[in-house]
């Protein structure tokens, strides 16, 4: 697995978690009728501070025990290739446009909650879901398309 795979397994693995964790989170809020400002807004915190910190985590664990299981399968020093060539400046291209358009498009669905009635913290609450959504799909697609040899 090449270097960009690896970041990208780790991003999406990581959002992917975030995204459980916010979902729950919501929900419970919701049955439990504590979905207010305050409780909302820590919950967006959380969810920025997990996904800065847990990339990064994620990220270096994830290098290091790959170093580590290539040196006992080969019994050499593992050679990490962080060089973008084309290829890879274009598929995180194509990521990067799927990702424009799962956020746009949740963007719209977020703006029409609030068209609907709903107050504005359901909005935002969908704004941030989107914006995680966006980077689970744009993150998979990309491993998508390395996987696919493109």
């Amino acid at each position: 697995m090449s270097f960009q795979e690896k970041n990208i397994v780790a991003s999406l693995s990581t959002f992917t978690l975030i995204l459980f964790v916010y979902m729950f989170r919501v929900f419970q809020m919701v049955q439990t009728e504590s979905f207010t400002a305050p409780n909302v807004f820590w919950l967006w915190g959380t969810v920025a501070i997990l996904a800065i910190a847990g990339t990064i985590l994620i990220s270096i664990l994830t290098h290091i025990a790959g170093g580590i299981v290539h040196r006992i399968r080969t019994d050499e020093d593992p050679h990490i290739e962080d060089i973008q060539d084309e290829r890879d400046q274009l598929i995180d291209l194509k990521g990067t446009r799927v990702a424009y358009t799962v956020s746009s498009l949740g963007v719209a669905a977020s703006m029409l909650t609030f068209v609907f009635g709903q107050p504005p913290l359901v909005m935002f609450s969908a704004l941030i879901f989107f914006g995680v959504l966006a980077q689970i799909v744009s993150d998979g697609w990309r491993l998508n398309l390395y996987r696919k040899g493109f």
